[in-house]
């Protein structure tokens, strides 16, 4: 059965908040995580000037905040494509599953020869969640943070963290370090 796990990082949208929000002298911004209903959380931002927006949805002052929203569908089965906005956020909406990431560039021949096999993994393992993160000069500051030296690389998290690490493109040593997190 496969699981969706949305994210809401991105901003398109206007909104009232559902939540107290009150600011210091009633003027200032404002910045807060809100949830949309069926939609993830998404951070808001905007202005008061001089009110509370109550639980009810009812406006005293004058204050309208700017939510952000984006949904980004990462379903079980399957490997999804991540950057350094999504990475973080798919990670903590995963929970208690397991996340495999697959750090690769597009001009690597072992990443290449890989890709296959990691989409293999995925159909297999139905209670992990896969994804692939293009280590290009946009998601160079994450790839940096996970210590990327060379590609293929990749990670096992649990609970938000690193657990496992395979360097280079050794599928039987990523086999062993997925069952070997699976079985902690």
């Amino acid at each position: 059965m496969p699981l969706s796990l949305r994210i809401a990082p991105a901003p398109t949208a206007f909104c009232y908040s559902p939540t107290l929000v009150t600011v210091a002298g009633g003027l200032g911004p404002v910045k807060q995580h809100c949830r949309i209903p069926n939609s993830g959380v998404a951070t808001r931002s905007g202005f008061c000037s001089g009110g509370v927006v109550l639980d009810s949805g009812k406006r005293r002052g004058s204050c309208v905040v700017r939510c952000s929203l984006e949904t980004v569908n990462v379903s079980v089965g399957q490997v999804t494509e991540a950057d350094k906005d999504t990475f973080w956020p798919i990670v903590k909406a995963a929970g208690d599953m397991i996340v495999v990431l697959d750090m690769y560039t597009q001009w690597c021949g072992p990443c290449k020869v890989m890709a296959p096999k990691y989409k293999e993994l995925s159909e297999k393992y139905q209670d992990m969640v896969f994804l692939k993160l293009d280590c290009n000069e946009i998601n160079k500051p994450l790839a940096q943070e996970l210590g990327i030296r060379s590609v293929p690389t990749f990670k096992i998290l649990k609970d938000n963290k690193v657990v496992k690490e395979v360097v280079g493109a050794k599928f039987d040593d990523l086999l062993a370090a997925i069952e070997e997190a699976r079985s902690a």
